[in-house]
């Protein structure tokens, strides 16, 4: 019989509960550089805790374990604010597939969705390479995956259907690129804290990056922040071992800002910088502001912390705008994602 356990979610990495998230960090890496071929995404523990600690986005851990060893994990996460959607991630070890560990996972995650009244599960999945054969076209007409996976064939026994697909790309540094502000527009950079005049600005351009982004038939749910969710969420960052580099792009005649863009930097120079969000606003596009926000930050990154071999980022195949932008700058893909939808 397998069981699946709910597990703890330390307040520390240091702390003696840790183990098992310790664990659950090492297999989703090792899941994720089984398809992409590489460990570039890796995370550390203690990069990955502040995510899983947000309190606007409480999540859940799940496992598990044969001989007291972790062999599989789960992650549950929703939003206070939205209380039909949930978002999660099943991973396996490679030794210990096909013996109905995942299947008693999803189970569960699907249980526990149904308790807390959600009628929405998401997933976002790593797709092998592209084998041929039978392909699964991605409902918004941009981008498909191979039907002859492991994942893909899990995914649709339980119930999800694709929705999107999703671009990973790397950009290799160093880069030598600049972009002139248009006119009435102004570049400004911070690291971590967001400058008091811009808290307000900030928490609309966070609450619209839940809307504005290409979300396909997902019907992601706003994700409202205020001045003090951006505080805290600044403080979290902060504490954190990866530093976040912030470029905003101010529209001077009004003093709005219109765009932000961040980068979040490992300590170690060896390792990627990773991409997170960017974001124009819709009554501000076509002004290459986009591209202003990548170049700008890229250009804070290779000052402030030289060395780094690459940047990695993740758009939908469909936000072409975007794709358009990193493939000026150098992006070139590495590796495809999909966006699954289960309805309960």
């Amino acid at each position: 019989m397998i069981t699946v356990e709910q597990l703890v979610v330390p307040a520390s990495v240091q702390d003696d509960d840790a183990q098992d998230f310790i664990d659950n960090v090492d297999i989703h890496a090792r899941a994720e550089a089984e398809k992409y071929g590489h460990d570039e995404l890796r995370l550390t523990p203690a990069e990955v805790l502040p995510w899983w600690q947000d309190p606007a986005s409480p999540r859940a851990l799940f496992g598990v374990k044969v001989d007291g060893e972790l062999v599989g994990r789960a992650m549950y996460n929703r939003r206070v604010t939205d209380p039909t959607t949930c978002w999660v991630a099943i991973d396996v070890v490679p030794e210990f597939r096909g013996r109905g560990i995942g299947s008693a996972i999803a189970e569960r995650l699907q249980q526990f969705a149904r308790s807390e009244g959600r009628s929405k599960m998401i997933g976002y999945v790593v797709s092998a390479p592209s084998i041929g054969g039978t392909r699964i076209d991605a409902p918004t007409g941009f981008g498909s995956l191979p039907a002859d996976t492991d994942e893909a064939r899990f995914l649709q026994k339980h119930g999800y259907r694709l929705e999107q697909v999703v671009r990973a790309s790397r950009l290799v540094l160093p880069v030598d690129v600049a972009v002139e502000p248009p006119a009435d527009y102004r570049v400004h950079h911070w690291v971590n804290t967001t400058p008091p005049q811009w808290l307000e600005q900030m928490a609309l351009l966070y609450t619209r990056m839940s809307t504005d982004a290409p979300s396909a038939g997902l019907e992601t749910p706003e994700d409202p922040w205020t001045v003090e969710r951006v505080i805290e969420e600044d403080r979290a960052t902060a504490a954190g071992p990866r530093p976040y580099l912030i470029a905003v792009v101010e529209h001077v005649p009004t003093g709005q800002l219109a765009g932000y863009t961040t980068l979040a930097v490992p300590a170690e120079v060896e390792r990627p910088v990773h991409q997170h969000d960017t974001l124009v606003l819709r009554e501000h596009r076509g002004n290459r502001l986009g591209m202003l926000l990548k170049v700008a930050n890229i250009d804070q990154l290779q000052r402030r912390y030289p060395g780094h071999p690459s940047i990695i980022t993740f758009n939908a195949e469909e936000n072409r705008f975007m794709l358009d932008v990193n493939e000026a700058v150098g992006f070139v893909p590495m590796g495809y994602e999909g966006a699954w939808r289960k309805d309960l």
